[in-house]
């Protein structure tokens, strides 16, 4: 009879305390070496947690690696604190086909097919949600580019390295989202401020709805028109009434 142990590890940096070390030391295997062939397997997700699967029977085991969502490895790849909220209008990094191929590959045995055209198609169709660019292109434009078979040598070559001078480039094109991007959200916030004053004693959803046909994003509305908090108000009240006493 086998044993499933199931847990979610650190990338790279599992160790034999909670959650794994109490579930197999009742089991009698080497927990040194689980752990030891689990950090092999995990360490190219170092930095994100990852999904594991130990199962045991007898004196021996087997580990099944999950991998982390795809927005994750997108995240990771294009080295982003966060990804963007507003994708349609802004764009927080760009990806070199490449490293498109590389996070591709690491999903590949959890997709629906093998074919790594199909798979590579899939994650750049990812990018579109997370306001990432490929190759400097609006991701639906790289989709309609590998249809031609563009980039058909690295594909089927499964080619994941960069030069220093395009990791360069990268990095520059960062930069230079992160600063058109903050241009954006104060022109944003303007706007929002402008339908503020404009509809000053209206109630809260009449604003927000009138912000969400400008296309102002969740995050400024959110910002500006916080939920209201029954818990605030008293407090509120509990300070104007000792203010009076």
């Amino acid at each position: 009879m086998s044993e499933k142990i199931e847990a979610l590890v650190d990338g790279g940096k599992a160790n034999a305390g909670p959650p794994l070390g109490p579930a197999l030391g009742p089991l009698g295997i080497n927990i040194g070496e689980v752990i030891k062939q689990i950090n092999e397997k995990t360490k190219v997700f170092e930095g994100m947690k990852v999904p594991v699967t130990v199962i045991v029977e007898g004196k021996n085991f087997k580990i099944k690696v999950g991998t982390p969502p795809v927005s994750a490895l997108i995240k990771k790849e294009a080295k982003v604190e966060k990804l963007s909220s507003n994708p349609k209008e802004e764009k927080v990094a760009d990806l070199k086909i490449e490293q498109i191929i590389k996070i591709a590959k690491s999903k590949r045995d959890s997709m629906n097919t093998s074919d790594m055209k199909t798979c590579v198609k899939q994650i750049v169709g990812s990018c579109i949600s997370c306001g990432i660019l490929v190759e400097g292109k609006n991701p639906k434009e790289v989709i309609k580019e590998i249809e031609r078979g563009e980039y058909q040598d690295e594909i089927i070559h499964e080619k994941t390295e960069l030069t220093a001078e395009e990791l360069r480039e990268l990095e520059d094109e960062k930069k230079r989202l992160a600063e058109e991007r903050k241009r954006h959200i104060e022109e944003m916030r303007k706007k929002a401020e402008a339908i503020m004053k404009e509809m000053e004693g209206k109630e809260r959803k009449e604003i927000i709805t009138k912000m969400e046909e400008a296309e102002i994003s969740k995050d400024i509305i959110n910002e500006l028109l916080p939920k209201e908090s029954t818990g605030e108000i008293k407090e509120v009240k509990v300070e104007e009434v000792k203010k009076k006493e």
